[in-house]
């Protein structure tokens, strides 16, 4: 029964992941007249290839990274898979992911269990590991994005709120009240302590920052070459991230010269498109192009952009992850099935 009902609550996330990303397809081109329209098209078929092909080639080598870092959390364990094998279980779990939430973990493991003999369980464990990590070290790169660029977005925001609002405060006056509202939260909670640790939301938040805990014992674990290594890739995943939103700014004469921070305010945007949507079908372009907004990048352009860089990025998923799985199904046939 238990079983059941989270299936239903899996096809129920589905379901409402790209109704959201439909919603946003419809309202990015709903709000578009025939001249705007026009603009779109033209910005999309007169793009430049060249940005966009090396933006795809970034996202290649991002993957690429990411297989590198994931054969450090084996290490530990006496376990060395192929770079061939990991990459391969990487790029599926990101084609898998676009089908179904979650799936791609599940065939990620998978993959690596069918060409390297690997058990589920300890591959899983590294996947739970690399996922916490990540979450916190995504906070991070937001966190650093906000700080770099706050004085850009303040001033996007101050237009958008002009006719609501005389003034924004300033990044000190922010910063100072985000830490007086951290100091009455751990005063709260050190008052109402035995009540609140009986709440599962706060259950919740105590196992995630025991769990990332975990998670970085393990990496610490490592050794120090391999534990450098490890935050060096990291790094190196999201710096790939953002350049290749930079790069795809090539392809367009509007978007032609824009700075470095534009791509990364960018990032920030599609990352919230992408967690808001199945995939971030419709939600990444939508918000790409109100990213490029704040540079007065006009909207048809923008939306192009959004729509350009998302499609190079899932046909690179899509067209590796069925190679991959054609070799790994090649694998499983020409392996003894022993284990």
């Amino acid at each position: 029964m238990k079983k059941q009902k989270n299936r239903l609550a899996d096809l129920l996330k589905l379901v409402l992941f790209i109704g959201i990303g439909l919603f946003f397809i419809y309202w990015s081109f709903h709000k578009m007249d025939p001249e705007d329209m026009k603009y779109f098209v033209a910005s999309f078929l007169d793009a430049r290839w060249v940005p966009v092909a090396l933006a795809m080639v970034v996202a290649i080598v991002s993957h690429l990274v990411r297989a590198l870092r994931w054969q450090l959390l084996f290490k530990p364990m006496g376990i060395k898979p192929s770079l061939v094998n990991t990459f391969g279980s990487v790029v599926v779990a990101y084609m898998a992911n676009l089908a179904f939430p979650r799936l791609g973990e599940v065939m990620r493991c998978g993959t690596l269990r069918t060409s390297e003999k690997i058990p589920l369980e300890k591959s899983l464990g590294t996947v739970v590991t690399e996922r916490i990590i990540d979450v916190f070290a995504f906070a991070l790169v937001v966190l650093l994005g906000l700080l770099l660029a706050f004085n850009t977005l303040k001033d996007w925001l101050y237009n958008a709120l002009l006719t609501k609002v005389e003034s924004l405060p300033s990044l000190a006056a922010v910063v100072g009240a985000g830490v007086v509202l951290l100091v009455l939260l751990l005063v709260v909670y050190r008052i109402f302590k035995q009540q609140l640790d009986e709440k599962p939301i706060v259950k919740k938040i105590k196992q995630l920052f025991v769990s990332f805990a975990d998670g970085l014992k393990s990496i610490l674990h490592l050794g120090p070459l391999n534990t450098l290594l490890f935050v060096f890739y990291s790094i190196l995943i999201y710096v790939l991230y953002i350049l290749g939103g930079y790069i795809i700014f090539g392809a367009f004469a509007e978007t032609q010269g824009l700075p470095f921070m534009a791509a990364f305010i960018l990032y920030l945007f599609g990352s919230v498109g992408m967690a808001v949507s199945q995939g971030g079908i419709g939600a990444y372009p939508y918000l790409v192009q109100q990213s490029l907004n704040i540079y007065l990048v006009p909207d048809p352009v923008g939306l192009a952009c959004g729509w350009m860089l998302w499609g190079s990025q899932q046909v690179v998923n899509i067209v590796l992850g069925m190679v991959f799985m054609i070799y790994f199904s090649m694998k499983k046939k020409s392996i003894p099935q022993s284990y």
